[in-house]
């Protein structure tokens, strides 16, 4: 009987390859490096420590539950707020974000206004501005009706 694959190879439909180290040359060619484990405990614990060893150096934050993505340091979700306020001309102040993960707080952090899906961990729901219905309950639609059509345009 063939060994169940974990949800992380399920999702990115492989197995994962694990390594003993990484070389620079293996590096130099490395968009993300993505940690992957059934044990969620032990996932958000790599974060942390991920997080405290690379500083300012890499990102490191769950994308899922069971994902820890390491990238580079302008390769997250606060840079893209910051990469589509310069170049729509809007303020990072006028832009509102919406997320459900720990990756997402760094865009949080960016925008004027952040919103956390019902469903987010209360460790992303604490940084968010606001917190809506989850997913499965129609969380974004009621996000925009509540918090962005009202406000209008600028």
């Amino acid at each position: 009987m063939a060994r169940p694959r974990s949800k992380g190879a399920w999702t990115v439909k492989f197995d994962a390859k694990v390594v003993s180290s990484f070389t620079d040359e293996h590096l130099a060619h490395t968009a993300k490096i993505v940690g992957v484990s059934d044990d969620l405990d032990l996932v958000a614990k790599c974060e942390g420590a991920a997080q405290k060893a690379l500083g300012d150096k890499a990102s490191a934050a769950r994308s899922q539950p069971y994902y820890l993505d390491v990238t580079h340091p302008q390769a997250n979700k606060g840079s893209v707020v910051m990469t589509q306020s310069r170049l729509l001309g809007i303020p990072p102040e006028q832009i509102a974000t919406i997320g459900d993960m720990p990756n997402d707080v760094l865009m949080f952090r960016k925008s004027g206004f952040s919103i956390a899906m019902g469903n987010a961990s209360d460790e992303v729901k604490k940084q968010a501005s606001a917190v809506t219905d989850s997913n499965e309950d129609e969380g974004f639609a009621k996000a925009i009706r509540k918090f962005i059509l009202p406000a209008g345009p600028a």
